[in-house]
């Protein structure tokens, strides 16, 4: 049977396969760090079952065992943390076609070069409505059982495969040098391509900190939360502001909810709770749009793009951002009390 760790194995793989690259190529200056890095990173994805079934063994606790396990993941990203931030990251050499070369290769293959990115989507959709309607698939594939978010990554990971597949065919590379392409993309974005997961992580310990608890009594205790207006403006802006500090709108939703959503909105002041979730989230994205800490969204295109600037995609977004935040207020006042 299919199980998701398996696609771990396959990310831990690619990071350990560019590890090894980075610490052959002798023009990156910082290349033994900079292949560590990535390294202790690709490390962390393979380790997961295994070091549990170790540490369980060694203690005899499973809880035991997934204290320490968490222990030693938190060294290696502690790690990892000091090696970006001495700027033990740097670019190297690619084995890239010349400029001149690529433009060619774009005129030769014209629209045909979103083939690769389409194909991602369009394979995922397929492969979802597939184990959907197809009766007994999910269960050949994954045991039995509820595999919603596995059926999920599980298609998207075909998909990327067939992604993978169709690039190397238009572009008549070797994929060898698909794997350099990784790797100078990986080197591009830096630190900030582990971003998503430590946000996510960050918003598990705010909620469990009681941090929506403490925002509840600072916005009853400070703001005029019993006007309604006032009480909209604050979920709003808080789900922006918070998102831009974390950089992920789902993490930051459970604390602003919490915190004033909830009590105040729904509770208080008698709010439709579907509409308040629909456009706290949509909120949310609005302060994603304005910060480098959401790095998957705003730092990974300018990368991807190759832009002067890495902040360009945000001053692009966030005139949007603030007109459409301004926008969700009056959306929440006027559609949550209906």
């Amino acid at each position: 049977m299919f199980q998701q760790q398996y696609l771990f194995y396959l990310a831990g793989l690619i990071l350990l396969v560019v590890a090894l690259m980075s610490w052959r190529d002798k023009a990156n200056p910082r290349r033994i760090t900079t292949g560590l890095f990535w390294g202790l990173y690709g490390l962390i994805f393979f380790i997961g079952d295994w070091a549990y079934q170790l540490a369980t063994q060694l203690t005899g606790s499973s809880e035991a065992g997934a204290r320490n396990l968490h222990i030693f993941v938190g060294v290696l990203v502690m790690l990892m943390g000091v090696i970006a931030g001495l700027g033990g990251l740097k670019l190297g050499r690619y084995h890239q076609r010349s400029e001149e070369e690529r433009q060619q290769s774009a005129s030769r293959l014209g629209n045909r070069l979103f083939l690769p990115a389409l194909s991602i989507p369009l394979v995922t959709v397929a492969g979802v409505l597939a184990f959907n309607h197809i009766a007994g698939l999910e269960t050949l594939v994954f045991g039995t059982g509820n595999h919603a978010t596995l059926v999920t990554l599980f298609s998207m990971s075909v998909g990327c495969l067939v992604g993978w597949l169709v690039a190397l065919k238009i572009s008549y590379e070797r994929p060898a040098q698909s794997l350099q392409e990784a790797r100078r993309l990986l080197d591009s974005i830096g630190w900030a391509f582990v971003l998503p997961q430590l946000l996510a992580t960050l918003g598990l310990l705010f909620t469990t900190a009681g941090v929506g608890s403490a925002i509840a009594h600072l916005t009853g205790e400070y703001l005029a939360v019993d006007n309604r207006m006032s009480a909209v403006a604050v979920y709003v802006t808080g789900m922006a502001l918070l998102t831009i500090v974390m950089g992920n709108a789902f993490a930051a939703f459970p604390i602003v909810t919490a915190g004033i959503g909830i009590p105040i909105l729904v509770l208080q002041h008698g709010g439709n709770p579907a509409v308040m979730a629909a456009i706290g989230m949509f909120s949310g994205y609005c302060g994603t749009l304005m910060t480098p800490m959401a790095a998957n969204f705003n730092l990974v295109p300018a990368a991807l793009l190759e832009l002067p600037d890495r902040n360009a995609v945000i001053k692009a977004q966030t005139p949007t951002g603030v007109l459409l935040l301004i926008v969700n207020i009056f959306l929440l006042y006027f559609l949550m009390f209906l």
